[in-house]
């Protein structure tokens, strides 16, 4: 189980395959377990680096909701990349990963030569949409904290954002549950205060100085984020947009072989 110390966290990280570095950062809920699936044919093209962030998997939960803030992650990935030897990589981020990557390829230029942004978005654009959503996630935090694991990941899995995954294997579901079961309440709780999308700085603004290949993926039955992203596509200089059919928020997991495909095009 390997782990590097960044500051005061413990971060646990998979590596795998040869070839140049894809850094992959998976979402709320998420660990490095939820790549399992897509590793044997993404090893076999790149040195993959799946990492849990702060406060999920086998990585550090720290107790104060402020070290979890996204310059502060960012700032902790930048070291971690350092200390793997890894000057600049592809990043692929699903959903909070994909906030967290987009985040380091505006403040980390040097270190990222292209973007993989799957069900993400550069955060929300006005302090007052910011401030509903943090007094939102407060609360959704107090409530993990209050009933435990098993209960939110319970509402997790009603949450509409996630109706899609209702049509895949009883296998599959039964798997992912169990892996958003191992999470810890602390974590969690503290990691939505933290870096949730009240939390985090808009990065709207920010979009027309990317000046490196973005593909932006959104799954046609999430039609927020099919939103955000043609949005998002004519404000980054070197965006893509593909649209997957059939597929909801997690793409990766509802239509890992187009997924797939659009994460190994050439050109990023």
């Amino acid at each position: 189980m390997p782990l590097l110390r960044v500051q005061d966290v413990d971060y646990h990280y998979q590596q795998r395959g040869q070839g140049s570095p894809l850094v992959l950062l998976h979402g709320f809920t998420g660990r490095v377990e939820n790549w399992a699936h897509l590793l044997p044919v993404l090893a076999q093209q790149y040195e993959t680096v799946a990492i849990d962030l702060l406060g999920h998997g086998r990585t550090t939960a720290p107790a104060n909701p402020d070290r979890y803030a996204m310059p502060r992650a960012a700032a902790d990935l930048a070291t971690l990349f350092q200390d793997l030897d890894l000057p600049t990589v592809k990043l692929w981020g699903y959903s909070m990963g994909g906030r967290l990557a987009l985040y380091l390829a505006v403040h980390y230029p040097e270190l990222v030569h292209s973007l993989v942004l799957e069900s993400a978005s550069p955060g929300l654009k006005t302090e007052a949409g910011r401030a509903a959503r943090r007094e939102k996630d407060t609360d959704l935090a107090r409530r993990i904290e209050r009933e435990g694991i098993a209960a939110f990941v319970d509402f997790w899995e009603q949450v509409p954002l996630f109706a899609s995954q209702q049509s895949l294997p009883e296998t599959v579901r039964r798997r992912h549950r169990a892996l958003r079961l191992q999470n810890r309440p602390e974590g969690l709780a503290n990691s939505l205060c933290g870096m949730g999308t009240g939390a985090q700085p808009s990065l709207w603004p920010h979009l027309p100085d990317v000046h490196l290949p973005v593909r932006l993926v959104a799954g046609e039955r999430d039609e927020k984020f099919v939103q955000i992203g043609k949005e998002m596509a004519t404000q980054l200089p070197q965006a893509t947009l593909h649209v997957v059919p059939g597929a909801g928020h997690t793409v990766h997991l509802e239509r890992p072989e187009a997924m797939l495909s659009i994460a190994q095009m050439p050109g990023t």
